[in-house]
């Protein structure tokens, strides 16, 4: 059986380069996940095979195989209707496994209803669990909450979430998050806390602007930021507020948000995430 030494620890002080300790003990670690596209399969595969971990994957009976807008409509009218999809059961013994890491892409602000399926069928309880998810725009800290809902004894990790504009930055990601949360040996960098926020300046909202630009389910306006420093560049944490609607609008309703944006050395603003309030 495949095995994973699992530290559990805090990082080292801020920006300065920290490396795991040995666990005190093995522990068997299982990853099994939903995807519907290929994105949160990927971000599966590298997390099992930074682990040499098993690997099973939730299929849903009747699968959600059409389109985008196919699937969305579909998806709000299970939710109407109070309707869970059938999975296939899976093979795997969870008795077996100390760690599970739960994968997801996030539909409607948390986990797609698959996973919903999946939690319904097991328990956890005793655990440790780790969420990792894909999404469009951000549902992470969201989905991690509903997971404690539906999981109230399994130890809920933090937990790793990519937008699937991002996907070519999980191999890094996912190295340092496996490493910061002590899955695996080695070093990395511990970035330093948020300072506190402050009015944006011109400069700040046009990095904010370049950011979100292009992204159609947003239309934001910055009005505070935090800034740190990461490796190869800088991070952003803006305060942001929703512009008024145009009628018709299918945007989520009007409200405060969180935007994580990353500007590489070189590179153009990108956002990472966003936490709505």
């Amino acid at each position: 059986m495949k095995t994973l030494a699992l530290t559990l620890g805090l990082a080292a002080a801020a920006m300065m380069v920290a490396s795991c300790s040995p666990a005190p003990k093995e522990q068997k670690a299982l990853v099994i996940y939903y995807s519907q596209t290929s994105n949160t399969e990927t971000v599966a595969q590298e997390i099992a095979s930074r682990l040499n971990a098993d690997i099973e994957e939730i299929v849903s009976a009747e699968p959600y195989d059409g389109d985008f807008q196919a699937t969305i409509e579909r998806c709000m009218k299970e939710r109407e209707q109070g309707i869970t999809p059938d999975i296939l059961p899976i093979t795997a013994d969870l008795a077996k496994y100390d760690v599970i890491f739960l994968g997801y892409p996030i539909w409607f602000g948390t986990y797609a209803p698959p996973m919903k399926a999946f939690l319904s069928q097991v328990d956890l309880s005793g655990k440790k669990v780790v969420p990792f998810c894909t999404f469009g725009s951000g549902g992470l800290e969201s989905s991690i909450k509903d997971l404690a809902e539906a999981q109230p004894n399994a130890e809920i990790l933090p937990g790793y979430g990519v937008r699937a504009a991002r996907m070519d930055a999980v191999c890094d990601e996912v190295d340092r998050f496996l490493k910061a949360g002590g899955f695996i040996e080695g070093e990395y960098v511990q970035s330093e806390e948020f300072p506190e926020q402050h009015e944006v300046s011109e400069e700040e909202a046009e990095i904010f602007n370049a950011a979100v630009g292009d992204y159609p389910m947003m239309h934001a306006q910055a009005k505070t930021v935090a800034a740190r420093e990461v490796p190869d560049g800088t991070e952003y944490l803006f305060t942001a507020v929703d512009l008024p609607r145009e009628e018709g609008s299918k945007m989520p309703p009007a409200g405060e948000m969180r935007v994580y944006v990353l500007v590489k050395n070189g590179e153009e603003p990108v956002f990472t995430r966003v936490v709505r309030n």
